[in-house]
């Protein structure tokens, strides 16, 4: 699959997997099915689900690292920064053959522009927070959120997909 397709169905994601209300309940929902699904399929991954305001879900499951917690910090950072998934802020700096410093100066140590994190968007009010996991190759990171997400608002995933 080409960059460019990839950041075409990736903004088609981002566009259908809004919420129109985001709770306590819904965050703790979320990070709850990304776990189910984690164990089900033994995946060694952290899951993380954070607001603007406070951070509301976290577990780290048996396979994980002591890195993952940093890689769920700055992949967060990068959504928090550009209000975009951070496996689209990366197709887009590769697609473009620069880095976050050298575009925007910001620093490897606080983003990485990897996937695995997704905006958590409240239709009529934007980014609210985010829901990250890591673990996996990033690809694999950001396809377990959005399944998830597709799963957690109803929505097709098979219309959300990225291709192979």
């Amino acid at each position: 699959m080409s960059i460019d397709a990839d950041l075409e169905r990736i903004a088609l994601q981002e566009k259908e997997l809004q919420f129109d209300s985001f709770s306590l309940e819904t965050a703790w929902a979320l990070g709850s099915l990304l776990r189910e699904m984690a164990v089900e399929r033994k995946l060694g991954v952290v899951i993380d689900v954070t607001l603007f305001s406070m951070p509301v879900f976290y577990t780290a499951l048996e396979g994980s690292t002591p890195d993952n917690p940093n890689w769920v910090r700055r992949k967060r950072n990068s959504v928090f920064r550009f209000l975009k998934s951070s496996y689209a802020v990366g197709l887009s700096l590769a697609q473009q053959e620069t880095t976050l410093q050298a575009k925007f100066g910001l620093p490897d140590a606080e983003f990485a522009p990897h996937g695995g994190s997704f905006p958590i968007v409240v239709r009529g009010t934007g980014c609210v927070g985010a829901v990250t996991v890591s673990g996996l190759p990033q690809r694999d990171d950001h396809i377990m959120v959005v399944e998830a997400l597709a799963t957690l608002l109803g929505k097709d995933i098979d219309g959300l997909k990225l291709g192979e």
